[in-house]
């Protein structure tokens, strides 16, 4: 009877010890979404060159999303330098990696100064109903047509990598990223996902960070280069992790 107990007590512990993880039918650990979703990561700048992927329009404010309802708003953000502006989803369709937040407008890169070859941003879910969506609406629809009638030449996506690329090698930042796989309210229950997570892939480089004292975040990482961040995020695949995010090392 006490061995059962015990069992219950263990298993009660790893379920509910992590506020931001829930099961599926499969019993695999999912990601669950936020009501409001944020996410810190890399986007994909559109160009002609993307595979299989529909034309975005050069001058528009529209990204695709994966998860995001179509025409919803987001605040997309520049860590780096604070810039931001609100766009919407064109499509959830698209299919592109998920290691990928989002699929951006080249207009969008060139309002926020992103650097191409590290476009790093945030993405948080608006409600149509906010106060922000709603100072701002009026704006957006300006801007939309404005950028509908304007030129497409006078954005190309060669021309803006080479600007970019200038400003960004002269402040000489290293890259540096982890990965965050989520946060759990009992040490315990980080620990057993770190080690779940060390059994069934290869990933080496885990450590746990305590936030508060009921606050643990299982971290992946640093990583120096995005091939090695990459391959990583994507050796998660296998737990259907719905909301990884990425967080720049100072």
């Amino acid at each position: 009877m006490n061995y059962k107990i015990l069992i219950f007590s263990f298993i009660s512990l790893f379920l509910f010890g992590c506020e931001q993880i829930k099961t599926n039918k499969s019993n695999k650990i999912i990601f669950k979404p936020e009501n409001n979703y944020k996410n810190l990561g890399f986007a994909l700048i559109y160009n002609s060159n993307l595979k299989n992927i529909k034309k975005l329009e050069t001058r528009s404010l529209n990204i695709y999303h994966k998860s995001l309802k179509k025409k919803s708003s987001v605040k997309i953000l520049n860590p780096a330098n604070g810039k931001y502006l609100i766009a919407q989803v064109k499509s959830n369709k698209e299919k592109f990696s998920n290691f990928y937040n989002s699929i951006l407008s080249p207009r969008i890169a060139e309002e926020l100064d992103l650097n191409i070859n590290e476009p790093y941003v945030e993405i948080i879910s608006i409600s149509k109903n906010s106060t922000f969506v709603a100072k701002k609406s009026k704006m957006f629809d300006e801007e939309k047509t404005v950028a509908e009638k304007a030129p497409v030449d006078g954005i190309q996506i060669n021309d803006l990598n080479q600007k970019k690329i200038k400003k960004k090698i002269s402040k000489n930042k290293k890259f540096s990223y982890s990965i965050k796989v989520a946060d759990f309210y009992y040490e315990d229950t980080a620990f057993l996902m770190k080690d779940r997570i060390k059994k069934e892939t290869s990933i080496k480089k885990l450590k746990i960070s305590r936030l508060s004292q009921t606050k643990y975040r299982v971290l992946i990482g640093p990583f120096n280069d995005i091939k090695s961040l990459k391959d990583s995020f994507q050796n998660l695949s296998s737990f259907n992790f719905e909301n990884l995010e990425i967080y720049k090392n100072d």
